[in-house]
C-alpha cells in the first residue's frame, strides 16, 4: 500500500500544471479520505502551501520540491560532532562547526535559473512556472 500512496502523492507534486496537481489532489482525497481521515485532513488544510511552488519559476521547482534541504546541509556537521562527543567546549564546537560548514559549502549546488531571482524578489507573477506579462492599466 505504501508504494501506491507514494505514487499517488507524487502525481500531485510532479504534475506539470497547478490544475493537474489540484485534480490529482482531489483524487487522492477521494481515494484515501475515508480510511486515513486525519492524514488527509492535514494535507487538505495545507493545500495552498503545498502547491505554492507552482507560483515560482519552473527552473526553481527542483529546489523547492526538495524534501529536506536543511537536514542535508547539517548532515556533515552532525556526523562529525557525534564522533567527537565530550571533547568539545562551546568555543571549539563553534569553530569546528564553522569550518565544517565552509568545507561542505564547496559541494552545494547552485540554484537553477539564477536570472529569475530578480523577478521573484520584485513579486512578478508566475503561473505554472511561466512568467506572466503585466499589462499597463
Amino acid at each position: 500500500m505504501h508504494e501506491r500512496v507514494k505514487a499517488d502523492l507524487q502525481d500531485i507534486w510532479m504534475a506539470e500544471t497547478k490544475k493537474e496537481a489540484n485534480a490529482a489532489f482531489d483524487l487522492f482525497v477521494e481515494i484515501y479520505g475515508a480510511k486515513y481521515e486525519k492524514a488527509v485532513a492535514k494535507l487538505v488544510k495545507d493545500r495552498d502551501e503545498l502547491l505554492a511552488f507552482y507560483d515560482f519559476p519552473a527552473e526553481h521547482w527542483k529546489h523547492i520540491r526538495t524534501t529536506n534541504p536543511i537536514e542535508s546541509v547539517f548532515a556533515t556537521v552532525r556526523n562529525r560532532t557525534r564522533k567527537t562527543k565530550g571533547c568539545l567546549n562551546r568555543k571549539t564546537a563553534l569553530a569546528m562547526v564553522f569550518r565544517l560548514m565552509k568545507s561542505a559549502k564547496k559541494k552545494w549546488r547552485k540554484i537553477n535559473g539564477p536570472n529569475r531571482l530578480p523577478d521573484v524578489i520584485q513579486g512578478i507573477e508566475f503561473k505554472d512556472g511561466i512568467k506572466q506579462l503585466q499589462t499597463a492599466a
